[in-house]
């Protein structure tokens, strides 16, 4: 049996997926976006649990695309998948998580 490598801080041991396919957005028509997931004493402490948390970004991400290519907001301004990443990014990091009963920012920032 291979022991798992314990991070000795965080952003040490990293984990990358892309989320494919997607329809074009941004001014350049990007049709992909990685997805980056740290391991530490915060994080997932295994690969199963990472992959599950990529899953779960990748879904989140589908859904915003699921919605059309372009939509305007109530002011009026016109937003794509790639404008509205952030928007994802605050959304799941200040969600609370069932394994944890905290949300990754606290997690991670205290």
């Amino acid at each position: 049996m291979i022991k798992i490598q314990e991070p000795s801080k965080p952003w040490e041991i990293v984990y990358m997926d892309w989320v494919t396919g997607l329809p074009p957005g941004g001014d350049r028509n990007y049709n992909a976006c990685p997805l980056i997931a740290d391991r530490s004493t915060y994080h997932p402490p295994t690969y199963e649990l990472a992959e599950r948390m990529i899953q779960t970004l990748e879904d989140m991400g589908r859904r915003l695309c699921a919605y059309g290519i372009e939509f305007q907001d109530c002011d009026g301004f016109t937003h794509d998948w790639c404008t509205l990443l952030q928007a994802l990014e605050f959304e799941y990091k200040t969600s609370i998580h069932a394994t944890t009963n905290q949300t990754p920012a606290i997690l991670e920032k205290g």
